[in-house]
């Protein structure tokens, strides 16, 4: 028995794989270990039954959580945005105008994807609208599968590192940051793995040119004054949409709730405009928003179970000894927890990742002075790959379930691969060049900055210091008080 409690941290770790290998749904499994693990250590004497008596306290403060409005505000926004047909009218436009040029739809598809990230912020949304509208143009006019495949699911996935990404409010709550600045810091991240995307397409129509043809000209029929006009008319109110979200969060004007709210307001208009909106729209819209949120929810109700009793038993501990005493410091943590999170990601999704594994490593990453701002933004475009990992990448899955049947499932596996990598090197790049990541005033933040010099301040806990600072102490007292005799 003084095994086991001496070991109840990684027993409980360890349960907790095993379930979700087994294929329980993720916030039962994490729930289920908590409490049973939490029964385990009151019959052990090592915790005290007034644990328990926490849980409602944190349920509640799920529910009274506004940065989780976010979800269902930006969730119905892009249904409703999917559902009234902006992606075809972009893609047919878009594509129009870059026709003449080697591979002009596989830049159309990017450039859509992009957009449609900044809009919707759902990846399931853009690649099934994607996969559904361009790629049986792409394979009419002679794109190679794996190209044609590979660049629809990589763009849709733009939608998970873009604002207003719904990974990024999940991780702005999970590790107590401002979902604003967060969504400042990826913007330029996002932009440059979108270049990315180009210059990989660019780079494949000089090598292998019929791999991604220009258009012939009788597929081109807008020009001139016609294709300017449908131009203007067909981008001008989603970059419009962009800026009413996106552009009032930045400048200070809106939260990122409020600013979901009116996206959704933005996005109802936009579907009205184009006669689109009906009844069983918006009931299929607002039925799945709910399943979302609700699935959100679950799962965070589930690891604040299973948090309070790993907490309750050390287990923050355990494994901040285990991150801490990674040789290479800094740098050894952020190779050994991107390796982690590239590897969980070929089982877990972003939303179980960013509610297991991130709790975990947010308190080593500030021990270790990592800015948690820069440190959400590197793990979110790493989360990425989680949609692109053949076998189970969920972006995989939504195109299989719209491709024809000419599109071999191994066909989309392997046009997924050089994607993958280009997001591995995207993590590579965030790590390299930490300044790309950038948030906040920057005249505060030099100074905050010149104020910490030569003392390894960390910059993200100062800006942070007036919250974190006064939530933490009391919690982390409360909760040696819940514990069974003095802390361990």
């Amino acid at each position: 028995m003084e095994w086991v409690i001496a070991n109840m941290a990684p027993l409980m770790f360890g349960a907790l794989v095993l379930f979700l290998l087994f294929g329980y749904p993720v916030a039962f499994a994490l729930a289920a270990n908590g409490i049973v693990f939490g029964l385990i250590g009151i019959e052990l004497g090592l915790l005290t039954p007034a644990l328990f008596q926490a849980l409602p306290e944190r349920i509640f403060g799920i529910m009274a959580n506004d940065t989780l409005l976010a979800i269902p505000f930006f969730t119905f926004m892009g249904l409703i945005l999917e559902r009234s047909g902006m992606a075809e009218d972009l893609l047919d436009t878009i594509g129009q105008l870059f026709g003449p040029m080697r591979g002009g739809l596989a830049y159309a598809v990017i450039f859509v994807g992009a957009l449609l990230a900044a809009t919707t912020g759902v990846v399931a949304a853009s690649v099934i609208s994607m996969g559904l509208i361009s790629l049986p143009i792409m394979l009419r006019y002679g794109y190679d599968k794996r190209l044609a495949a590979g660049v629809i699911a990589a763009s849709g996935t733009l939608a998970q590192i873009i604002p207003p990404s719904l990974v990024l409010i999940i991780m702005a709550d999970q590790l107590g940051r401002s979902v604003g600045d967060m969504y400042e810091g990826a913007l330029i991240p996002g932009l440059i793995l979108t270049s990315l995307y180009v210059g990989y397409v660019a780079l494949l129509t000089i090598i292998k040119p019929t791999s991604a043809p220009a258009l012939p000209p009788e597929a081109r029929t807008l020009h001139g004054l016609k294709l300017f006009i449908r131009v203007i008319t067909t981008m001008v109110p989603p970059l419009a949409l962009i800026f009413l979200v996106l552009g009032t969060i930045f400048l200070g004007i809106a939260t990122p709730t409020e600013g979901g709210a009116m996206g959704a307001a933005g996005a109802l208009i936009m579907a009205i405009a184009r006669k689109r909106l009906d009844w069983a729209l918006l009931r299929q819209a607002m039925a799945t928003t709910g399943k979302l949120s609700s699935f959100v929810v679950f799962i965070l109700v589930g690891s604040t179970v299973f948090g309070l009793v790993f907490r309750a038993v050390n287990g923050d501990l355990w494994v901040e000894h285990l991150l801490l005493s990674l040789p290479g410091g800094q740098m050894g943590f952020l190779i050994v927890v991107n390796i982690l999170v590239f590897l969980l990601a070929f089982f877990l999704d972003f939303f179980e990742l960013s509610f297991i594994i991130v709790p975990l490593l947010a308190p080593v990453a500030d021990k270790l002075g990592i800015d948690l701002i820069w440190f959400g933004v590197l793990l979110a475009v790493n989360m990425q790959t989680s949609f692109m990992h053949p076998p189970f990448g969920f972006a995989l899955f939504y195109l299989r379930s719209v491709a024809p049947a000419s599109i071999k499932t191994t066909d989309i596996y392997w046009g997924a691969i050089p994607f993958v990598c280009i997001q591995i090197i995207m993590v590579t790049i965030v790590i390299a060049f930490p300044n790309i990541v950038s948030y906040g005033d920057p005249a505060e933040r030099a100074r905050i900055e010149q104020a910490g010099e030569g003392g390894g301040v960390d910059l993200g806990s100062l800006m942070q210091e007036s919250d974190s600072g006064k939530q933490d102490e009391p919690g982390a007292d409360f909760l040696k008080n819940l514990q069974g005799g003095e802390a361990k």
